[in-house]
Order: C-alpha cells, then structure tokens, then sequence
C-alpha cells in the first residue's frame, strides 16, 4: 500500500505538472548555454585568484584619469567605470592586469532574453514568478518520489545503484538516468524555489548598516592606494565591486562588496573603518543563484543542460511507461460468477507486468468451456464451488507484497471457507534482485498453514517476464489436474528485427545438440555474451539464445527438443537460409577484457559464448571450465577450441566410466580459482541454473576456506557474471 501511495503521488505531480515542466526544462536547456558562452568569450578572465586588487587599481589608475568603480561578475568577467585622459567617461570590459580594454558591456542576447522571462515568469509578471516556484517545488517532490520507487524497486537505498532489470528502453533507462541526475535536480528545484521566495519578500530582509567614527588624519598618514594593506591581501576573485571615493574629502571612503560581506575603507590610510558579514540568508541567495543558473563554471552548465534534457527524457519516458501499464491494466471480464467457477485465478502486480499472463491464462481455460473466476488477490474471498486457486504474483522491492496483494495474507486468514481447494503459486520476478519471488513464497508458507489447502505444484518461480517458463509451468499443471489447454501470447510487432543468413550448421550429437553458424545480412553491433532474440510464428513466443562471436558470425550452440518449437525451428535450417531476428546486448555478461585472468565456467549448451570469447587476442589468460556426457559430446567444439592451450581447457564428463562433474574440477583447481578472485580476476558462468546453483556452493566453498571470505562479497564487486537459464 505504501509502495502505491508513492506511486500514485509520483504520477499525479507529473502529470499535474507536465505542461511547466515542460517549458521550465526547454528554457533551462536554452539558458545553460549562456553561462558556457560566456566563459569561452575573451572578456573572461581565468587567474582572478592570482591577481591583486592593488595591482589591478594601480595599473587602472595609471591607465585613466580617474576610475569610478570595478566590477568583477560571476563569470569573471572584470568591468570598469573610468574617467578617460580626454575627460570622457566609459564603462567597458578590461583586462585587469595590463587595464586595457577588451570590449564594450554587452547586453543580454535576444534568445537569452525570451528563454530568461519564459524561464521565471512565463510572461506573466508576479503570478507567473509565483507559478514557477510552486512547479519548482513540486518537481523536487516529483525527484523525491521517484528516488523512493527506485529503491524500493532494487529493494532498499543500499541497492540503489545495484543492477537494474531491463524489462523496456523507457523503464531502464528512467531509472539509469534518474540515479544520476537526482541530486542535480534537487539542487535546481530547492534553489528555484528559495529564489521565488525571495522575490517575494518571504526570507528575511537584513539590510546592512554600517556605523563609523572619522578621526581626523595628519598630512603625514597618507599613502597611496595601492599600499592599501587590504587591497594587497585581497585577490580580484574574493570581491564583487569596489566604489571609489566621490571626492578628497577625508570622509568619503572605498566602498568594498566581498563575497562575504561589505567593507569601508579610508581613502587616505587604508584603514578599515567599518566591516559588515552578509547575512545567512544574503549567501544562500547568492549560492542559489550561481547554482541555478551555471554562471562562473563550465563544468556546472553541462551539468544543469543534462539535468533540463533528462528531465525531457522522464516526461517521454513517465508517458510512455504510463501507456504502457494502462494498457495491461485490465483483467478480462468474468463470464462466470466466483461462486459458480471451479478454478479461481487470483493476480498480484505492482506494474501490471503479470495481467498479460494471467488473461492469457483464462482465455485459454475459457475457450474449453472451464468455468473460471479472474480477480486481484486483495478482492480474496470465499468461493464455493472452487476446486483449484491459482495465484500469479509478483514480488515488489525488500519482499514486499504488490500493490493490489498487500491484503492477502490477512484476508486468507479470516475469510473462512467450507470446500477443500487444491492450489498453484506461480511467482514472477528476476533473480538479479535479492528477494526473488518472495511474496510468492510467502504466500505458500501461509497457506501450508490453513488446513483448507492443498499444494498441488510446487512454487513455480518465473526470471524476467518469461512467456515460455509460464507455458512450460502450464504443460505442469494441466499434466497434473488433466484439463488440457494450450497458453498463447499475445502476438507483439517486433520493429527492430535483422535477417541473419544461415552459414553452417552440424548435425545432432549423441545429446541432441547441434551448432549454427549465423552471419548477419547488414553490418551490426555485437559482442559475445549478447543475446539472440527469435520469436516464431507458430506460438510467437520470443526466445533468447547467449551468442558467441567468432570472425562477425554468430555462433549458437542448441539442445534440440522434440516439442522445442524453436530448436526445431533451427534445426531444420539450411545453409543460406535467411532468419529472422535481433540482437539484445547484455552488457553485464562482456568479456573483461581489464582482467589479468578470467575462468569461463559451462555446461552442456551454455559453452556458446565463451566460444566467441576465447577468440579474444589480448593479454587476459583464460580458464574454460566445462561439462558434459560422454567424450563424444566435446567433438562438436573441438575444431573451436583448438587454438586455446590444453592446459587452461578443463573437461568433466559425467556420463563416463569415471564420472566427474564441473564442481569436481573446480575443487581440483581451488587455488587458482581463489588466486583469480584475490587479484580481481572474474568468474563468468554459462548453462542450466542447476549447474549454477551447484556451482556456487562449491565457489561459496573456496572463497571461505582460501580467502576467509564469502562469495557475496566478490559478486557485489562484479568478479562474479551469470548468464544461466
């Protein structure tokens, strides 16, 4: 519920907020590039820290007849008000060491203008100032909201910047780039909204006053302004003006504005008379201005043009993930009440991720005549003719229940029911996030508890929205119960698919498995560890094969199946075949190529993209770890691997006279799998997810023993990479 209450707030502030958000980030990119403009003009002087006010006054004064007044801006820029020798007055830009001048004042260029009164005001005078401050603040709320979804998501502020789960290009990077540029953000929003306050006389007003007492000075105590002790103490970076006496008259002064406060100097000793320190309030003005606006610094302005630009990518990309979510927000309609249905599907979602499965679900038990019931897990009730309950959920953030679920495990609790159900849990999250299905978990060990219950499949656990884990976990259950049905997805246009031309392909080994050797028809981006998406027609149920990269082919290593529609689909491949596919980078499973030492670890299939890998020439010393049945198995990868030293390939055949398994091997070579680990080498990790669960154990084992640590501890450093299915 908590989770809901942020999301609902996070969304309405955006929406709510859109159209000014929209103008302030336009304008804000346009205003970004005046402070960098500015610092790349010639006026902008680059050592103020260096240069005295002394000096600067004694080169002007030698310079003009008289100087009035200098002005260092927050650019740097030096500007000066003199008296000429021909008697003229001028205001210009100058350089402060040799006091030539470099340029008339300019003013504000036409575009800086109009992005400047849209950007404060939206031409609306003191309403618009006061409509930008409030949109200011709602989009720090906005900020706020999203940094709390973003860690409940990744499950918790600590895993704030652990791996994020790409289900879409607007989803991913929505929280990619939102880790990012937060902070800007907030400082722009907060800066924005105390400058609003201050236009409208909210904060403070302290008004300087300067008391002072004049002394009568001898002729003898006059010195020349530019011995003045402070001004050879005060560099030109330290000062804001400087207003020279009006006259000679002994009680005319310097007037000197610092960043930190105002000075009174005598005109005749130098002397400080009096000095006032700006308020609190006066500074944090200051900051906020140079903060909000980029002025003085380069590296600043880029900062706050990316934060204007992102914020236009949040309002495409928040519309787009909105579309998408409303349009899997429905359920199907009921066409049996849930006192007269027999099976009850009941749905927990946070993002509506999990409806797609769930209606695909009901209309197939629908079209053979199966009276279903379809509901949301917080609507649980009793249902008196219920033979089966069928639960789909996902998991949210630390554990926690989904949104529309958060009442189940209560409801369950008190809602008594007379008939005996048989139930399936059908889980539905990712495994690179701590709490994998969870909730679903959770939901198992409460109902084992109510005697009412009876489990008739274990929990089924599905990884990233997977359409054929769910069809399998279907064939389970309807092998089970004896109803027969056939799942189907629903049919997706896939924009970015590229022909790919069938080079080779062997024939079956004796553990059902083949080679194909892929070439792609137009020049594209991959890398081994990448993923091959394919999708066909027959069930339009998308696929994903870890590829290797061997001379821009593809190499794709395959266990045929006898119902495998895809494997199939490969198998009967002829050379200079064309398929249809694409490309899905995975980044996190590259080839380190920084690595001193890397240990490719494999079983069965899972060899294809360290096949591409081991093709590397770099100085990085490879260990292929590898198992499978019988010899024979190796001889379809034998002309693949013969250019890698024997000694750093190591084979377990499980099916053999002596059998070994990976883990045999790994314990085996326990010290050059911890002196890997130990000089932050990585272990990469290809095949089943029985093999990795085996896997580690084992490597839990070494790093325990060897180095006295746990193997969580060289994962969160990324030495651990795992691409298993």
């Amino acid at each position: 519920m908590t989770t809901s209450i942020w999301r609902y707030s996070h969304l309405t502030l955006a929406i709510s907020s859109f159209l000014f958000v929209l103008v302030a980030a336009v304008t804000g990119i346009v205003l970004s590039f005046e402070p960098i403009s500015k610092q790349l003009s010639d006026y902008s002087i680059s050592n103020t820290e260096e240069i005295t006010l002394s000096h600067t006054i004694s080169t002007l004064q030698k310079q003009y007849d008289e100087v009035i007044s200098i002005t260092v801006d927050e650019n740097d820029f030096v500007s000066t008000s003199v008296v000429t020798k021909e008697g003229k007055s001028d205001t210009f830009y100058v350089n402060p060491i040799t006091g030539e001048k470099l340029g008339d004042i300019e003013k504000k260029k036409p575009i800086f203008q109009f992005a400047t009164s849209l950007h404060r005001s939206l031409f609306l005078k003191s309403t618009g100032r006061f409509i930008v401050g409030f949109i200011s603040f709602l989009l720090c709320l906005i900020a706020v909201t999203g940094l709390i979804l973003i860690a409940k998501r990744q499950g918790g502020f600590k895993q704030l910047f652990s791996k994020i789960v790409k289900e879409n290009f607007e989803q991913y990077y929505h929280i990619i780039i939102g880790r990012y540029t937060l902070v800007p953000i907030i400082i722009i929003t907060l800066t924005g909204v105390y400058l609003s306050l201050d236009r409208f006389s909210v904060l403070p007003k302290e008004k300087i006053n300067h008391s002072y007492d004049f002394s009568p000075t001898s002729s003898n105590e006059k010195i020349a302004v530019a011995d003045f002790p402070i001004f050879k103490n005060t560099s030109l970076n330290e000062i804001k003006s400087i207003e020279f006496p009006f006259s000679e008259d002994e009680e005319d002064y310097f007037f000197v504005k610092l960043n930190d406060s105002e000075v009174l100097i005598h005109q005749y000793t130098g002397n400080i008379i009096s000095k006032e320190n700006l308020s609190l309030t006066s500074i944090l003005l200051n900051w906020s201005l140079l903060l909000h606006t980029g002025n003085g610094t380069i590296i600043w302005s880029i900062v706050l043009l990316l934060s204007s630009i992102s914020i236009l990518f949040f309002i495409y990309s928040g519309f787009a993930m909105t579309v998408k979510r409303a349009q899997k927000n429905s359920l199907p309609k009921n066409k049996t009440n849930k006192d007269s249905a027999e099976i009850i599907i009941l749905v927990g979602s946070e993002t509506n991720n999990t409806y797609p499965f769930a209606s695909s679900l009901h209309n197939a038990l629908i079209k053979k005549s199966i009276p279903v019931f379809i509901d949301i897990l917080n609507n649980y009730t009793s249902y008196k003719n219920a033979k089966h309950l069928i639960i789909l959920t996902s998991t949210y953030g630390e554990g926690e229940a989904p949104s529309n679920a958060s009442k189940f495990l209560q409801l369950v609790q008190q809602t008594v029911i007379q008939n005996k159900i048989n139930y399936s849990i059908v889980g539905f999250g990712s495994r690179a996030y701590p709490h994998f299905c969870q909730f679903a978990i959770d939901i198992n060990s409460k109902l084992q508890q109510l005697p009412e219950f009876t489990p008739l499949l274990p929990v089924y656990k599905i990884n990233n929205q997977s359409f054929q884990d769910f069809k399998t976990w279907g064939h389970l259950w309807s092998k089970k119960t004896s109803i027969q049905f056939e799942l189907t997805q629903e049919v997706k246009k896939y924009k970015k698919q590229q022909t790919f031309t069938t080079v080779s392909k062997t024939e079956l080994n004796n553990d059902d498995s083949f080679l194909v050797r892929l070439q792609p028809t137009k020049k594209i981006r991959f890398n081994s560890g990448d993923l091959l998406a394919i999708t066909p027609k027959e069930d339009n149920i998308e696929r994903l094969y870890s590829v290797g990269k061997i001379d821009n082919d593809i190499i794709l290593s395959i266990k045929k199946h006898d119902l495998g529609v895809c494997s199939n689909l490969l198998y009967q491949l002829k050379q200079n075949e064309p398929l249809k596919a694409s490309i899905k980078q995975n980044k996190e499973f590259y080839f380190p190529k920084k690595n001193k030492e890397v240990i490719f670890i494999a079983n069965g299939t899972g060899i294809a993209p360290f096949l591409g890998m081991l093709q590397h020439k770099n100085d990085t010393k490879a260990h292929l770890f590898w198992g499978g049945r019988t010899k024979e198995s190796l001889k379809m990868y034998a002309s693949l691997l013969k250019n890698i030293e024997k000694k750093n390939i190591h084979i377990a055949y499980s099916q053999e006279k002596e059998k070994e398994y990976i883990q045999d091997l790994l314990l085996k070579k326990e010290t050059t799998i911890s002196t890997v680990l130990q000089n932050g080498g990585t272990i990469m990790i290809c095949g089943s997810i029985k093999m990795l669960k085996g896997v580690e154990k084992v490597l839990e084992q070494i790093t325990s023993t060897k180095l006295n640590t746990s193997l969580d501890y060289f994962k969160k450093k990324n030495q651990i990479k795992t691409d298993c299915y």
